[in-house]
């Protein structure tokens, strides 16, 4: 299948990826945000969060409408990180090495949610990363293209845990805006990412063009 964007370190393919997968192989880490099933509202401007921060009104996460199958995940990684695994925990392998990355919301945001968990199989050790995000409220430097977007020092911090930082090659199967890959592109690991949603094929594409920032 001919890709929709590669360089050097990156390489993107448009379509679904249950489809698309199968023609890859397998990698050293599959590093993802699938959808969680939650039916998550994206339409964040017309509910009125509006008043508290400029938001945007996105459409809906594809496949966010039913119940996420997560184990065939594991059959294209030696080694995963997938983020929302606690909506869909039932389904994976028993595992006591999550992931914590707690938004550093002030606690009179009461009705936010302050952390995101994922599910991995790196180890035994549950670790946590801090980073604000929230509105207008963010480090960084992302602008934000994608209604769950992860901030890029979220996922650089993911490529550089134990276990992780040896993975050579990193796949993102639900791409979305392309964080991962812009992560593992600044990081000099090559990535493959899969977006069904060829409007953020395009914006992803656009971030990976963007100057490598060396980090070694």
């Amino acid at each position: 299948m001919k890709p929709y964007y590669e360089d050097d370190w990156a390489t993107i393919y448009h379509g679904d990826c249950r489809e698309i997968l199968p023609t890859l192989g397998r990698v050293d880490l599959v590093l993802t945000d699938p959808p969680y099933g939650i039916s998550l509202p994206c339409n964040y401007k017309s509910r009125g969060r509006s008043v508290l921060a400029d938001c945007n009104d996105y459409e809906d996460v594809i496949g966010d409408d039913k119940p996420f199958e997560p184990l065939f995940l594991l059959d294209y990684g030696k080694n995963c990180i997938i983020w929302g695994g606690n909506n869909f925990a039932s389904k994976l392998p028993d595992c006591s090495g999550w992931l914590v990355w707690d938004k550093e919301i002030p606690e009179a945001f009461y009705s936010a949610t302050s952390c995101e968990l994922a599910w991995t199989n790196l180890g035994k050790r549950v670790r946590i990363f801090r980073h604000l995000w929230h509105g207008m409220m963010r480090k960084g430097k992302d602008h934000r293209e994608h209604p769950t977007q992860k901030p890029t020092e979220l996922m650089k911090w993911c490529l550089c845990l134990p276990v992780a930082s040896k993975a050579e090659t990193i796949l993102d199967p639900f791409m979305g805006s392309g964080t991962t890959l812009r992560a593992a592109k600044d990081l000099n690991r090559k990535a493959i990412g899969i977006e069904i949603e060829e409007k953020y094929c395009e914006i992803a594409a656009k971030r990976l063009a963007q100057e490598v920032f060396n980090f070694s």
